[in-house]
């Protein structure tokens, strides 16, 4: 297999962290699915390649070696499945800056060196860390010591997502549900459901366990925190629990009192307004407000404020009659 540039491939940086690597990984896959793509070979070769980088660069394991081997790293894996030392099978080293005389030797052979020898033979790694670094990292044992078992990479949970949603005060009072596509690391997608419950407010963080990102070596599924935000409302306005609105009043039910129609969450009722009620003036009415968060069976309170319409467009007779008003009122 040819030798090629996984960072340029993916477009990261050499120092990228796990977490920006998966991250531009799965911006990637979207944009170049086959089903995004349909019949584009073009994009299709980038979506292959793009996966054959990350199967390197996702893996801390094979991204080490990748990193210290460079275009050696695929023969190394290849000599490493083969049982390579193990079936006494020699590796040519002198590919990697080490002197010829270290050409030849199989991996059993190295670990029963001394340091000494190692020393001797191989001097220090032309890739910068010693060669007792070297070793240490692709035998998992120190030259001249006791073989010991290669290092598995400790079972890791997957990585955790955050995912804005928007839902709107209604969906706020009754609860909701909402349904939505996540990308998993091969391509694939999958769709997942969550319920949000009645009183959530904006901020509020909903946890959908081992919904995230896969483990790592064995380890749990990460997990999807939904953060909520509650769209404005063109009549209602939150604070805490309670509801605020404002109450359209003609000026001669302020004046002589009567009934007037209140939109609530749970739908409309009818308000008594006393006479001579002042423009401002704002009425309380209990329980008509939020579910709580702590107790969703709880409700918080409306208060309705009072705004006087004044009439318009008023007849020759009508203007007459507040004429006659006014000097009354004198």
């Amino acid at each position: 297999m040819d030798y090629k540039d996984y960072y340029k491939v993916m477009g990261v940086d050499k120092n990228a962290n796990e977490k920006d690597i998966k991250k531009t990984y799965r911006k990637l896959a979207r944009q170049y699915h086959p089903d995004v793509n349909p019949g584009n070979k073009s994009a299709e070769a980038k979506f292959k390649e793009i996966n054959e980088a990350y199967e390197v660069l996702g893996d801390a394991e094979k991204r080490k070696k990748y990193d210290q081997l460079g275009a050696n790293w695929q023969q190394y894996e290849q000599w490493e499945r083969a049982g390579g030392g193990a079936q006494g099978q020699p590796f040519d080293w002198s590919q990697y800056g080490f002197r010829p005389g270290g050409a030849g030797q199989t991996r059993q052979q190295y670990r029963t060196m001394t340091q000494e020898e190692m020393q001797d033979l191989f001097g220090s790694a032309g890739g910068g860390g010693g060669f007792s670094d070297f070793f240490s990292t692709f035998f998992g044992g120190a030259p001249g010591g006791e073989p010991r078992r290669q290092h598995r990479p400790a079972p890791r949970k997957g990585g955790d997502i955050e995912q804005p949603v928007e839902i709107t005060l209604e969906e706020a009072f009754r609860g909701t549900s909402r349904a939505f596509q996540m990308s998993n690391p091969d391509g694939t997608t999958k769709t997942i459901e969550a319920k949000i419950p009645s009183g959530t407010r904006s901020g509020s963080r909903i946890k959908l366990k081992g919904q995230g990102g896969p483990g790592v070596s064995g380890g749990p599924a990460g997990d999807i925190y939904l953060s909520i935000q509650i769209q404005p409302h063109p009549t209602f306005e939150l604070k805490g629990d309670d509801l605020y609105t404002k109450i359209p009043v003609s000026l001669t039910t302020a004046v002589l009192g009567g009934e007037v129609d209140v939109n609530t969450m749970a739908g409309a009722l009818k308000l008594k307004i006393p006479a001579e009620t002042q423009n401002g003036k704002t009425f309380r009415l209990k329980s008509k407000g939020m579910p709580s968060m702590k107790h969703p069976d709880q409700k918080g309170d409306l208060y309705a404020e009072v705004r006087v319409v004044l009439p318009q467009g008023l007849s020759e007779k009508e203007r007459d009659i507040f004429r006659e008003l006014a000097k009354i009122r004198e």
